[in-house]
């Protein structure tokens, strides 16, 4: 993909301070810091959510094999909540395929504001194989920390947090289809929430505003959405709130700091 073709990523929205050279001698390096990094609170709320889904599974019925596969397959927690609900309610496969895609598309989103951030070089065929392990923790920590990360070490530092929170979710997910039945429903089910509470936090800390007007914005009409029409809502809300978000920031937040005409 040549670099005319790629998303513009303004300069002056990534913070260069600090020393960005020496903070990894090499590519493993940055590999095993990825790791450790993951080691701490993404993989532990990332665990929790599975460990939420997996009993989920088990509550309703649903074999363990197939509520395993999804999340070694999918790894994506909001679409196999979705495909464990169609699958309980009956729904058709084109009908399961169509709504689990629909939940899938903040993956373009995610994957064009963070791979152009990669070195160049890194930017070719064999990225594909890591995009199974672009999750909303691994996303949200690494579009906070690239900034501080070399280009040509991004990649290294990605794969070693995204492999990791991988990982963890098939273990996760077994334990909590063992631990159902032994655990309150309404503590399974509030476990798969953590996850996507952690990437919101998360993702406020990421520097440009845009980030934290599209989050304010959801959070006030995601309410009057949900009394409108609870099916379609989140769906609604995400939309409405991002496009007036990215025109808050064009027409006003931009000009105003003389980065865009």
């Amino acid at each position: 993909m040549s670099s005319a073709k790629q998303p513009h990523i303004d300069p002056k929205e990534i913070n260069l301070e600090g020393s960005t050279v020496d903070r990894f001698k090499s590519r493993s390096d940055a590999f095993w810091s990825g790791m450790r990094d993951a080691a701490g609170a993404p993989a532990m709320v990332l665990f929790a959510g599975m460990v939420g889904f997996g009993a989920m599974g088990r509550t309703n019925g649903v074999d363990g094999w197939f509520t395993v596969l999804s999340s070694f397959l999918m790894f994506a927690l909001p679409g196999q909540v979705v495909l464990m609900e169609m699958v309980i309610t009956g729904s058709s496969v084109i009908a399961i395929a169509l709504a689990v895609t629909l939940t899938s598309t903040r993956f373009v989103t995610m994957t064009v504001t963070l791979f152009p951030q990669l070195h160049e070089k890194d930017r070719n065929r064999h990225l594909y194989a890591t995009v199974h392990l672009l999750a909303m923790t691994a996303w949200a920590v690494s579009m906070k920390e690239f900034s501080s990360i070399e280009v040509k070490h991004r990649l290294s530092y990605f794969v070693g947090l995204g492999l990791l929170c991988w990982l963890i979710s098939v273990p996760g997910t077994i334990l909590g289809y063992i631990l159902a039945g032994f655990v309150p429903a309404a503590v399974t089910l509030g476990l798969v929430f953590i996850n996507p509470l952690f990437f919101l936090l998360t993702f406020t800390e990421v520097k440009p505003w845009i980030n934290r007007i599209a989050i304010c914005l959801g959070c006030l009409l995601g309410p009057f959405f949900t009394m409108l029409d609870r099916d379609s809502s989140l769906l609604t809300t995400g939309v409405i709130a991002g496009v007036i978000a990215y025109f808050i920031d064009r027409k006003w937040i931009r000009k105003k700091a003389g980065i865009i005409g």
